[in-house]
């Protein structure tokens, strides 16, 4: 990978990392000013539902950047776009795709096809 390819990437992968910090500072803020009272049952539960959505997302939210933390660690390693299983490089394209992945394409296929076996 150049130098500049690198440098698009931790760019990238940053932006994500403060994108993904603001919106669980902005949902954190949120959750603790809504002091709502519900008369009806139904808009209760309506409000937990979507509580309980916004949660969801945001865990994945977390997931991601402790993802995310780990590619920026790869790149300062020197081992970022280097798949994980086979050890050949994984395409720029893939990486656009998902910058915080581990496996090249033939990898990940692989693993996906044995989590469906897994799964029948």
């Amino acid at each position: 990978m150049t130098p500049q390819e690198l440098e698009y990437f931790r760019n990238l992968l940053n932006q994500m990392l403060i994108d993904a910090q603001r919106n669980g500072d902005s949902t954190l803020e949120e959750m603790t000013d809504s002091h709502s009272s519900y008369a009806d049952p139904s808009d209760r539960a309506t409000a937990e539902s979507d509580r309980s959505f916004t949660l969801r997302i945001r865990d994945r939210e977390r997931k991601l950047i402790t993802k995310i933390k780990e590619a920026l660690k790869r790149m300062d390693d020197g081992e970022y776009g280097i798949c994980e299983e086979c050890g050949d490089d994984i395409t720029i394209a893939r990486l656009k795709a998902r910058p915080v992945t581990t496996l090249c394409v033939s990898c990940k296929a692989r693993q996906e096809e044995g989590e469906e076996v897994q799964g029948s």
